[in-house]
């Protein structure tokens, strides 16, 4: 569905404030590639803990295990927020033709 003169109109004073503001690039959100490796090496050495820790103690494997589950949830929502970052950055053609299925040429021929 096309848009209308007056919703054209509005979405053009939309484009051209935000190219006049300068801070609007640097709103968005990034995601420090140092803090996400940090996540993933302790992830893995909490699960080194654990699996060591299953030798020693279960008290030392418990609490590698407590490390692992911290870790991957902090390392999940850093995910989290690239996809967003990801997502922010496709064109709007994207997010229109997301909700249409591909023809497949398989049934057309029939």
């Amino acid at each position: 569905m096309p848009l209308s003169e007056n919703e054209q109109r509005i979405l053009r004073q939309i484009e051209e404030e935000l190219q006049q503001d300068p801070t609007f690039a640097q709103k968005g959100y990034r995601v420090p590639r140092r803090r996400s490796l940090l996540l993933v090496l302790g992830l893995l050495l909490g699960l080194a803990i654990t699996i060591g820790g299953l030798a020693v103690s279960f008290v030392v494997a418990f609490a590698g295990f407590v490390l692992v589950l911290v870790m991957a949830v902090m390392l999940e929502s850093e995910l989290r927020l690239v996809g967003r970052d990801r997502l922010g950055q496709l064109p709007i053609s994207a997010w229109l033709n997301a909700s249409r299925r591909p023809v497949s040429r398989d049934k057309e021929d029939s």
